[in-house]
């Protein structure tokens, strides 16, 4: 078959060759690349020598990668690149995937010799990374219904194919929903206390859709978050609030409620069956956090010292709302409106300000530079490697004696066929077999505002930090040094992934980062130190409100997914009551949040939202060890990657903790850097 995705690439680095890729050679390939997979199941099933670590938890590691390579390019692109034919070809390729996976884990011929492995192996004779694989391939059997009977097992893969299909069909309704709804403004007046760049920006999404002397506004981020901080003209704010809330949630076919609770339904069935007490137990048995009364605790905590703050902080925004001949009672549309206002009256500082200072081009040539500074490596365009949209570049990653270290995707801007959001993901693993290097395809994905017929692409300081948390997942990637590529990276505990992200963040507060690249776009001036201050000096504003809300979401997340019994009543009652200590406003009647949680219900977060925060008390930690040591202290950056970077899931995330920073994590500079831990405080 003359299908690029199962041939050898004849490509610069092995790089995907998208520009040969149709969407017909999908499927197929897919199919083949799952016979491929069987045929080398068989191979270690049949295998007539003694099982051991080698013949069998190795072999089954090193299975399936022309499956990885061809489904990882296809979700990948159905992220970032969609359209209406890929949706169709997700709904077959899904399950397909999915029934594979599952007969490879209740293959009761191959458990037999896994359990054998794991029950005779003298673990002295393995490495630690080796010790892990075989932890880990034998509780993902167990995990996955390998001792279950042969009609349980049956239904299993029923609910799976089941949870593959609604996953994809929660996130397409909210892809297509969202999409459904413009903004067409026809008067000036209308855009009123829009910066000139928001409109310069909805006036070309206008005359691409051919819209004549209108101003188009989408619920794309760079276009919904501008215009509720800054529209003067509140019936539009609530109209364009209302829309945003609603995505997913309209009576129509777009609609996510039936789906919410399918899939929450399915997944609480699937947890009983496999003997845990829901989904969350399942889940957080292979996470830091261990069990849901962790998660809790650690939530209620931040919420005991948030939730007094975020009720200061609304009071402040009401009074400034007040003072200005606002609403007497503000409504969820016109907080972000009037927090921007109070903003600028308590700093003198606001993202129009800030703006010029921070070019895409520049804020990547700064993550860059910070990248170097930390751990020697160097990022060099390359215009040769294939790319899969003309936005997309791509980068050759080299480490300080000049050797290949990875490939680097950047994919910045919004478009029809792109979910919302900001995530990392990869092409292509690292690993070591057989004495040959494989070293990863990293991507990051974004939404940032797109240049203009005037102005290249600039910033909010918000989305200058969402790119240094992206590149930090991108590092996770890059300095990967495992043997085996499901250690490799990114996979962690998924509340330990968001350590390297949320890390790089803080750099963004520093005068010596934001000296590297924060230079006004037309004169080349450095961003005045007054305006550094002011960064620094306002980075716990609304510290109180953001922290509720992220608590909000995880409880939100929690309550779906630790559930006793499945609830009788809609989905906004069950939401409703799950955030009703978390809620700073009064319930709005058609807004939901869970019909476009995309993290827990098309994502990989489903009872684990909460890893933000967990990763911030993490990170907060970490980021103490670079204040004291300089923060681009080399020996410093060293033993981040060492010890943290490099290894990927090889150890216990609380061991690869400890050896970094010589102790546990403590919650104190996380309320301390919040602003939150009041002196008379104890933690």
């Amino acid at each position: 078959m003359n299908n690029p995705l199962l041939q050898k690439f004849e490509t610069p680095f092995n790089t995907i060759p998208f520009e040969q890729i149709k969407l017909e050679h999908y499927l197929p390939a897919v199919e083949k690349a799952i016979d491929m997979g069987r045929e080398e199941i068989r191979a270690i099933k049949f295998n007539p020598a003694v099982p051991d670590f080698k013949n069998t938890i190795e072999a089954l590691e090193r299975t399936g990668k022309t499956l990885d390579v061809a489904a990882g390019t296809f979700f990948n692109l159905n992220g970032a690149e969609t359209c209406d034919e890929m949706q169709v070809i997700a709904q077959q390729i899904s399950p397909l995937i999915s029934a594979y996976a599952d007969d490879i884990l209740l293959d009761e011929e191959l458990f037999k010799k896994i359990k054998t492995v794991f029950k005779t192996t003298d673990r002295d004779t393995l490495s630690k990374e080796e010790t892990m694989l075989l932890e880990k391939t034998y509780k993902s059997f167990v995990r996955n219904g390998a001792d279950l009977d042969d009609n349980s097992k049956i239904k299993l893969k029923e609910l799976n194919a089941q949870l593959s299909k609604l996953g994809l069909t929660f996130g397409e309704n909210l892809l297509k929903d969202g999409n459904k709804f413009e903004m067409r403004i026809t008067s000036k007046e209308a855009l009123s206390g829009l910066p000139e760049g928001v409109k310069e920006a909805a006036l070309m999404a206008a005359k691409e859709k051919g819209y004549e002397n209108e101003w188009l506004f989408t619920l794309d981020y760079p276009s919904y978050i501008p215009f509720m901080m800054y529209a003067d003209n509140r019936a539009l704010r609530e109209k364009f609030y209302k829309a945003f809330g609603s995505r997913a949630f309209n009576n129509n076919e777009f609609n996510n409620e039936e789906t919410v609770k399918q899939i929450t339904t399915l997944r609480h069935q699937k947890a009983l069956m496999l003997g845990y007490a829901s989904h969350a137990f399942l889940v957080l048995e292979e996470r830091m956090a261990e069990n849901p009364a962790k998660v809790y605790n650690l939530l209620n905590e931040l919420l005991q010292y948030a939730k007094p703050a975020a009720i200061e902080e609304l009071k402040e925004v009401q009074d400034i709302c007040t003072k200005l001949n606002g609403p007497a009672v503000m409504e969820r549309w016109d907080f972000s409106y009037y927090s921007e206002k109070l903003k600028n009256d308590k700093f003198a500082i606001n993202d129009e300000m800030l703006k010029p200072y921070f070019q895409l081009e520049k804020v990547i040539e700064g993550a860059f530079k910070t990248a170097n500074l930390l751990y020697g490596i160097t990022f060099e365009k390359h215009s040769y490697i294939q790319v899969y949209h003309k936005d997309v570049t791509a980068y050759e990653v080299k480490d300080e004696n000049g050797k290949h270290l990875a490939v680097f995707y950047a994919d910045f801007f919004p478009r029809a066929g792109k979910r919302d959001g900001a995530w990392m993901t990869s092409f292509k693993g690292q690993n070591k077999y057989d004495a040959v290097e494989q070293r990863p395809h990293i991507s990051i994905v974004c939404n940032f505002t797109k240049p203009t017929e005037t102005k290249p692409s600039l910033l909010t300081f918000n989305e200058v930090t969402t790119l240094f948390h992206e590149f930090g997942h991108a590092l996770h990637g890059i300095l990967a040094d495992g043997y085996f590529e499901s250690l490799s990276g990114t996979s962690v505990f998924m509340d330990f992934v968001e350590l390297p992200s949320q890390l790089m963040e803080n750099w963004c507060y520093e005068e010596e980062c934001l000296e590297l690249f924060a230079r006004h776009y037309q004169t080349n001036e450095m961003i005045p130190i007054e305006l550094v201050h002011k960064i620094k000096d306002s980075a716990n504003f609304m510290s109180g409100y953001q922290t509720v809300r992220q608590v909000g979401l995880g409880k939100l997340d929690l309550a779906w997914h630790n559930l006793s019994e499945i609830p009788a009543g809609t989905v906004s009652e069950f939401e409703t009551k799950a955030v009703a200590e978390t809620e700073l406003f009064p319930s709005l009647k058609g807004i939901n949040t869970s019909c476009a949680f995309s993290h827990i219900f098309h994502g990989s977060y489903a009872a684990g939202y909460y890893s933000y925060k967990w990763a911030e008390v993490l990170e907060a930690d970490t980021f103490d060890y670079f204040l004291e040591a300089g923060i681009y202290n080399k020996e410093a950056g060293k033993n981040f990657r060492d010890k943290i970077l490099s290894k990927g899931g090889s150890e216990h995330p609380m061991e690869l903790y400890k050896k970094f920073r010589g102790q546990e994590p403590s919650i104190k500079p996380l309320l301390k850097k919040s602003g939150l831990l009041k002196e008379e405080k104890a933690v």
